[in-house]
Order: structure tokens, then C-alpha cells, then sequence
């Protein structure tokens, strides 16, 4: 069994997992989860890896924070990475969790050696239409109101509205959703799609000297599966899973894992 050790650092609660002189990976997650997110991968990875797992602020575990730009989301990142004393790190990043590792490589490209975007959209117009439940929870009127009042049941209605297939989730990631505040979460997706409006990724990437590789479900209902291709011209390798939705980690956690080792240099 990989113990873990858990801490508050720099505004956010960071969970680590194995060897302290392995490699470093830093895994960061999307809007409305946390570093639950990764839990499937993790024992995994931590065999071979030093895993580094966050929770954003006002996501999870972490109190809500100032602001929740895209920019200022990467130098609180860069900022824990100091204070581990860590660099030259393999920085993972879903869904939206890939807008802040892209961010931190261009700001902080001293600290990262790759970037993985698993399920990150490209660009504003590869986002598909939101399930309803999700529209229902988020969407005023009935947003502020419903949010407060979530079931388990609800959370993991919303949650599998974003897989292809339903999958199980432990307790630990239903808490560290029930967790997140509505005004947080809301700022979050603005500042996100404020990031993404501003210059699609491709374009941000390719201004970075850094090797990326992505990983996208040919199922996933939230980003059009086929965008992936907008990530050709910068990316080393783009792997499609197949009947996977929008959380890979989840869904096909054995396929996924062997694809972040092999990405990191540390396959079996």
C-alpha cells in the first residue's frame, strides 16, 4: 500500500505519494473537482514517481482564495513547487486543471519538464453543449438556490453526466465536491473561459519550448472528441481512448496510467 502525506501549503491542500527522490509529477484538476480526481492512478504512478496532487483553491479541501485567474492559479502553483523545492516536473493537467499547467509552463518554465492534457479543450468553440443536469445546478435562477442543497445523488448524477459510461466514486471525491462554494465554482468557469477566449491552446503552446502530450476520450460529451486534432502541430503524441468520456482517470484508469508512464519516461 503507497502512503500518502498530506499538508496545507501556499493556500492549498497538497497530498503526496511516494519515493521523495523519484521524479517529480504534479497531477492538477478541473473545475468543480479535486485531487480525489486521480485517486485510480495514483498507487500506480507512485511506484515510480513522486506524486504531487493539489486541490485548487475553493475546490476540495483548499479555502476559497482572492482570485481564481488562470495566471494567478499557476503562480500559486509555482509558488508550492518552491517551496517543495521541487523542478524540471511532469506536469499533468485535466480538463481545465490543463489551462493552469500551460500557464505555469510559460511563467515558471524553469519548473516544468512536460506537460500532459488529458481531456483539455482547445478552444471556445469545441465545448458541446452541457447536460442538463449540470445546466440546472449551475444556471440562475436555480443555481444559487440548488447548490447548497446537492445530494450525494445529485453530485454523482453530475459528475457521470460527464463520462460515457457511469462510473463509481468514492466518498472522498463526492466530499471534495460537496465542498466547493457556488460563487467559487462560478468565478472558476468565467476565469477559465475568459483564459481560453483570449488565445485558443494550440496557439499558447507553441510559444512554449516544452514537450505536451494529450489524451482525449473518443466518447467525451463536454468537448468535441475530434478537436483533439487542433493539438497536432504542438503536441509529441495524441492518444484517443476508446468509449471514454471526459474523465479518463475514472473510466479507464489502467489505460490512462500507462499512458502517463509511458509519457513521463517511466513506463513499466
Amino acid at each position: 500500500m503507497i502512503e500518502s502525506e498530506t499538508a496545507h501549503l501556499q493556500g492549498m491542500h497538497v497530498v503526496q505519494a511516494g519515493p521523495r527522490e523519484a521524479p517529480p509529477v504534479l497531477l492538477i484538476h478541473g473545475s468543480g473537482a479535486s485531487g480525489a480526481f486521480w485517486g485510480p492512478v495514483v498507487p500506480g504512478l507512485a511506484e515510480r514517481r513522486r506524486v504531487v496532487r493539489i486541490d485548487l483553491p475553493g475546490c476540495g479541501q483548499s479555502p476559497p482564495a482572492a482570485s481564481y485567474e488562470v495566471t494567478a492559479q499557476a503562480d500559486r502553483v509555482a509558488a508550492l513547487l518552491d517551496e517543495l523545492g521541487l523542478a524540471d516536473v511532469d506536469v499533468v493537467g485535466h480538463s481545465s486543471g490543463g489551462y493552469v499547467a500551460t500557464a505555469l509552463a510559460g511563467r515558471r518554465a524553469d519548473l516544468v519538464r512536460s506537460l500532459v492534457l488529458m481531456s483539455t479543450g482547445p478552444s471556445p468553440d469545441a465545448l458541446l453543449p452541457q447536460p442538463a443536469i449540470l445546466k440546472l445546478m449551475l444556471a440562475p435562477p436555480f443555481g444559487p438556490l440548488l447548490w447548497p442543497r446537492r445530494s450525494d445523488a445529485m453530485i454523482r448524477k453530475g459528475i457521470n453526466a460527464t463520462a460515457a459510461k457511469a462510473v463509481e466514486l468514492p466518498e472522498e471525491l463526492i466530499a471534495g465536491v460537496r465542498n466547493i462554494p457556488y460563487r467559487a465554482f462560478r468565478t472558476l468557469l468565467a476565469c477559465n473561459g475568459a483564459y481560453l477566449a483570449e488565445r485558443a491552446m494550440p496557439e499558447r503552446l507553441a510559444a512554449l519550448d516544452v514537450p505536451v502530450f494529450v489524451i482525449f476520450g473518443d466518447a467525451d460529451p463536454r468537448w468535441e472528441p475530434s478537436s483533439a486534432r487542433d493539438y497536432e502541430p504542438v503536441a509529441g503524441r495524441i492518444a484517443m481512448l476508446p468509449g471514454v468520456g471526459h474523465l479518463p482517470a475514472l473510466e479507464a484508469p489502467e489505460a490512462t496510467l500507462d499512458l502517463l508512464l509511458a509519457f513521463t519516461g517511466a513506463e513499466l
